[in-house]
């Protein structure tokens, strides 16, 4: 019997050790004569990706997938490029100069990326064109006009007009680009 009451008595004494938490003080509030802690959470963010059921839109949605992550590193890089180009071009002290530094940064992108370009699908370009735009904040064209001028910028829209591109379209992060925006985010949050 002495056995068993020290027993029972050592169990009481663990659970009763075990029951004891850490203690957060946190800031409460009384309604009708009930305490209510007041937390703040977290922020979190929900990202709607619209999942077709059909096997064919299935495979569409993980081509255009599969084609957002072949040139979101491209579209970042251009992001990147243009704000390491602009703090050069500020220092610049003439025209002739900016020019010179444009034609070498022009030379260098173009050893640098004109094959992996050239590799991407007509698909891959239109995401491109509007990733620069959600980058960078400006449109293709824009961006052609302020670095070469107006009448380079009117040529390249005329070339791509042709092959069925728009260097205006805007990046329309709340309407037709939504799907897009939504793909883009669960890639850089590392969901997809």
């Amino acid at each position: 019997m002495k056995w068993f009451v020290l027993i029972f008595a050592l169990f009481i004494v663990s659970v009763a050790i075990s029951q004891e938490t850490d203690k957060k003080i946190v800031r409460a509030i009384v309604i009708d004569g009930d305490t209510i802690p007041d937390i703040t959470l977290d922020e979190i963010e929900v990202l709607l990706l619209k999942y077709p059921k059909t096997k064919r839109g299935k495979r569409k949605l993980s081509r255009y997938v599969k084609n957002v992550k072949r040139v979101l590193p491209y579209a970042k890089l251009a992001g990147e490029k243009l704000q390491e180009y602009e703090v050069i071009l500020l220092a610049a002290k003439s025209d002739k100069e900016r020019r010179k530094i444009m034609k070498q940064a022009e030379k260098e992108l173009t050893d640098e990326f004109t094959d992996d370009i050239k590799d991407m699908t007509f698909s891959q370009g239109l995401i491109l064109i509007k990733l620069i735009d959600r980058e960078t904040g400006e449109t293709s064209f824009n961006l052609v006009q302020e670095l070469r001028g107006k009448f380079t910028a009117f040529f390249y829209q005329a070339f791509a007009r042709l092959w069925g591109f728009n260097l205006k379209v805007d990046y329309d992060p709340e309407g037709e680009d939504r799907q897009l925006e939504t793909i883009v985010r669960l890639i850089e949050m590392g969901k997809l």
